[in-house]
């Protein structure tokens, strides 16, 4: 009978700066927590200090320090890689003075990794390593490797391994014989210097591999160019993918878990109009996105960049929405989707009072307020979506001669038929869509 693993347990460390406020530092803390979560941990306490800045060797004073080396069985001292040998009297003495075990503890419990709410650097992650015995992440490390587990599509996987490698090259280190030099292929080389060699070509490889999957992602969407085109776009865990599921009829994941949806689907708006519109759930976004992992998801995004009306998904009970929604608009200025049409959607209203409700209303008059539950919402922010095409159509009249009848499936994918009459050039449509689209109805007209 197979028995499973244990489920690594982790501690959580955060720093209180300054410019953080206590609602922001626990609603951090919690946000960590539930990516730990994500990763399959169990989190068995944390630490918190408030500090000047996060820029210490150790990142925390010598008392926390102590305290977190406490949990994890680490000594609490930053000993150099390589210490100095200990005569054997020395040896004995510290023996003798060393702590007993308190009854019941089982050591093999302790938590394994000890997983910090900011980014590190390698001497960092170093040195809490040393003065706590656990394996230190940090939070760039947490986000990459779930993405890295999450990933299933090809262009997915392409671009995390692409944003794993770069997080990972500069926090190689030298094991004990690393810096040696090797004999044969490579000769001259420390394995160091090989590992980081092995990384570039194989980043090398990968950009290649990318640029060909995406070139097709690219023909893909030029299908699609003139096609009315929402999509959805927030914090990870906004509610996004809930709502793709209730306007669209499909059945994408929907997991109260962080980052549960990596890759961008495309369905049609149901019931279905003419012309048709199709909506997109994006990757979510989170504060301290490793920018490496914006940038490999570039091209993800570019659903957003290509969308005719951008919903910023944004879940109205979260204490700290405010500074979420501004993550989301950073991301996307960032890659130039601000420019695109958009509107605010303050989702999960089932979770707030009627006071916060209210409060919501005043602070932000324009927004569309709505459960993803409630099925009077969802109908009413369809018909928001449906009413922004309606108000960018024109109406206009197409010839379609006898010898063309092949393209009328074109022209109801592309634009709304109000009427068809027969003369003899042809059939005569009066048709109501998108300006592009018309043009392009027109072009192929003339090149059929």
């Amino acid at each position: 009978m197979e028995t499973k693993p244990p489920i690594p347990r982790a501690v959580l460390v955060g720093i209180q700066t300054p410019d953080i406020d206590d609602v922001a530092h626990a609603a951090s803390l919690e946000e960590l927590r539930r990516l730990v979560k994500t990763l399959g941990y169990e989190v068995a306490g944390a630490i918190s200090q408030r500090r000047e800045g996060t820029g210490a060797g150790s990142l925390l004073g010598s008392g926390k320090l102590a305290e977190l080396a406490a949990l994890t069985g680490g000594s609490g001292r930053i000993v150099p890689m390589a210490p100095a040998p200990r005569s054997k009297a020395r040896q004995r003495f510290e023996a003798a003075v060393e702590e007993p075990a308190e009854p019941g503890q089982d050591s093999a419990r302790r938590p394994e990794f000890v997983i910090v709410d900011h980014e590190l650097s390698p001497s960092q992650i170093r040195n809490l390593e040393r003065a706590t015995g656990a394996e230190v992440l940090d939070r760039t490390g947490v986000i990459v490797e779930i993405f890295h587990r999450h990933a299933n599509t090809r262009e997915a996987k392409l671009q995390v391994e692409m944003a794993r490698l770069k997080y990972v090259a500069p926090r190689l280190r030298e094991s004990s014989g690393g810096g040696e030099r090797r004999q044969g292929p490579g000769a001259g080389e420390s394995n160091l210097d090989l590992d980081r060699r092995k990384i570039r070509d194989r980043l090398a490889e990968l950009k290649d591999q990318l640029e060909a999957v995406q070139r097709d992602g690219d023909n893909r969407r030029s299908a699609r160019r003139d096609q009315l085109r929402v999509a959805l776009v927030g914090y990870t865990n906004a509610g996004k993918s809930s709502l793709m599921r209730v306007l669209t009829g499909s059945q994408v994941l929907v997991e109260d878990k962080l980052f549960a949806t990596l890759n961008t689907t495309v369905r049609i708006l149901q019931p279905e109009t003419r012309p048709r519109v199709l909506v997109s759930d994006t990757v979510g976004f989170i504060k301290q996105l490793p920018h490496d992992l914006v940038a490999s998801f570039r091209s993800t995004l570019t659903e957003a960049l290509e969308a005719s009306l951008l919903l910023y998904v944004v879940d109205a009970s979260d204490p700290t929405y405010e500074a979420q929604l501004e993550v989301s608009r950073s991301v996307l200025r960032e890659i130039g989707a601000d420019a695109v049409p958009s509107r605010l959607v303050l989702n999960k209203l089932d979770r707030v009072d009627a006071a916060g409700r209210t409060a919501l209303q005043e602070k932000h008059p324009d927004a569309i307020l709505l459960s993803a539950h409630a099925p009077g919402d969802v109908s009413a922010l369809r018909d928001t979506i449906i009413g922004f095409f309606e108000a960018e159509m024109v109406e206009d009249v197409l010839v379609l001669p006898y010898a063309k009848q092949g393209l009328i499936g074109e022209v109801y994918d592309s634009a709304r038929v109000l009427s068809e009459n027969y003369d003899e050039a042809g059939r005569v449509l009066k048709i109501r869509g998108l300006p592009g689209a018309i043009a392009r109805l027109r072009r192929s007209l003339a090149a059929a």
